[in-house]
């Protein structure tokens, strides 16, 4: 009866998310401050009021969901609730891993937020725009988008991104691959596959640029061992070892979010509650799909703190 936290990624952000809850508690109007500072901008005034197409920048749309996660974090510790003594396991969807690991104590708010602030920068700067792409590909299995990629990669570089279960697997690479990728998978048997509205092609061998600036800013920063362990994404096993979390996360950049197994892992040992942390509730739909074994739970507003808590402290 084990449960653990997840972390949303990018593409839940929404312009006035978080807003409500900087207005019902302190605490989290206390982490928008601090990552205000930790930015030297008032990146909360676009969290809150937008404009959307400012939030989605990468750069912006990492630390604001990240701060949205947080703030959820500080909510429910000011009203006693102990991570470590109640959550057996933390895990993230791609920079939702920096938000676990800020939640577990690795790393502290401020630095989580200059390092995904670098880190949507370098993402954003690896791939000139326009020369990258990604897409989904719906209702093929694993190794038949492995296939696939594997085939359109003559054209360039053509890699899955994230394994997400329920039968959506991203691709990402060079447009003119995944653009032959896509088209293979439709012949395949897909029911669909769609090219998304990206700036660059995360997760992809192409974000070598954005690791190795990854791997310098981690090496700057204090690390500690997280209170709770990570499932982290290239591996979707646990790792404790702050260490070899930062490693995990260079190779996080170039490498697949392997979300189903994730899931699955949790399946498997004993975690039947994932509470998702922050904005949306994708996550919490994912893991519907992937296991009937595990229930997830959104907790981003007010009102689903407040369930969440009795929940955790019944």
């Amino acid at each position: 009866m084990a449960i653990a936290f997840t972390f949303p990624g990018q593409g839940n952000q929404t312009v006035g998310m978080g807003k409500a809850l900087a207005e019902t508690y302190p605490e989290t109007r206390a982490v928008f401050d601090e990552v205000d500072d930790a930015l030297d901008e008032k990146l909360s005034d676009i969290i809150f009021e937008g404009p959307e197409e400012t939030l989605t920048l990468t750069a912006n749309a990492q630390p604001a969901l990240m701060a949205v996660s947080m703030a959820v974090i500080r909510v429910l510790e000011a009203k006693g609730f102990s991570l470590k003594d109640k959550v057996a396991y933390v895990a993230g969807h791609s920079l939702g891993e920096y938000s676990a690991l800020c939640a577990a104590g690795t790393f502290s708010l401020a630095d989580t937020a200059r390092l995904l602030r670098i880190r949507g920068n370098a993402m954003q700067r690896a791939v000139p725009v326009g020369e990258g792409a990604m897409a989904a590909i719906i209702g093929l299995e694993h190794g038949d988008v492995q296939a696939v990629c594997t085939q359109a990669s003559v054209d360039g570089v053509c890699q899955i991104a994230n394994d997400n279960g329920g039968g959506q697997i991203v691709i990402s690479g060079s447009k003119p691959a995944v653009e032959k990728a896509a088209a293979l998978a439709t012949e395949r048997g897909a029911k669909r596959a769609i090219m998304l509205p990206v700036s660059a092609p995360f997760h992809s061998a192409l974000m070598g640029p954005a690791a190795e600036a990854m791997r310098e800013a981690l090496a700057g920063v204090k690390k500690n061992d997280p209170v709770v362990p990570l499932i982290a994404n290239v591996r979707a096993a646990p790792v404790t070892d702050a260490d070899e979390i930062a490693r995990l996360l260079v190779e996080q950049i170039t490498g697949q979010v392997r979300w189903r197994e994730t899931v699955e892992w949790f399946a498997a040992n004993g975690v039947t509650t994932l509470y998702e942390i922050g904005a949306g509730k994708v996550l919490t739909g994912l893991a519907r799909r992937i296991s009937k074994d595990v229930t997830g739970t959104a907790v981003g507003t007010a009102e689903e703190i407040e369930a969440a808590l009795a929940a955790l402290n019944g």
